[in-house]
């Protein structure tokens, strides 16, 4: 009895096992990197986000319409100053190809900063740490402080700008578009 037990929960894991490699759960696709390469080796890359549309989540004090409806915003005054947004993001083709994060804070003592997540499934999580203050023709620049995976062995800048929308709203119901540049360029072995 106790080697018939045995014997079929044995079977059983062989049998899910098979089950999973044959027939996948989740069969995501990975659209194509808009990748633009130059000649000193670097490369951009262009993403966007449609506001309001791909906004997911915006979290912030005395917010009047948070999103989702239902979130609740924490009172303690250490987040009084903090504003967290979650976008999905488009590539070229206007195809979603991944989530990325916006953290705005300020304090008396580090001043203001922005940080961006940008979280491609497929290739990996860029961090970005901005600078505060937008340059001329309102391009805020940022450094590439870490990355996960593709984006692991890489330094660079990024770029991000609000466009409008010819009119105040399109026929989408789009005020406009964050639109985020990366540069990236590979670090020498020697530096890794």
């Amino acid at each position: 009895m106790f080697k018939t037990f045995i014997a079929g929960i044995l079977l059983g894991i062989a049998g899910a096992a098979a089950a999973l490699y044959y027939i996948p759960v989740v069969d995501q696709a990975r659209e194509q990197s808009m990748i633009v390469v130059h000649p000193n080796h670097g490369n951009t890359e262009t993403f966007h986000v449609n506001v309001p549309s791909d906004r997911i989540m915006v979290g912030a004090a005395d917010q009047a319409e948070p999103l989702p409806a239902e979130l609740e915003w924490p009172g303690d005054l250490q987040f009084a100053a903090t504003r967290a947004e979650l976008f999905k993001i488009r590539n070229g083709k206007d195809a979603v190809v991944g989530v990325a994060s916006r953290i705005a804070a300020s304090d008396e003592v580090s001043g203001e900063i922005i940080e961006w997540v940008l979280h491609l499934p497929a290739r990996g999580s860029a961090y970005v740490i901005m600078e505060p203050q937008p340059q001329e023709g309102g391009y805020r620049v940022g450094d590439l402080a870490r990355g996960t995976r593709e984006f692991s062995n890489l330094t660079g800048r990024v770029t991000e700008r609000f466009v409008e929308a010819p009119t105040s709203f399109d026929e989408n119901g789009s005020q406009g578009r964050i639109e985020i540049i990366t540069a990236f360029v590979g670090q020498a072995v020697d530096d890794l």
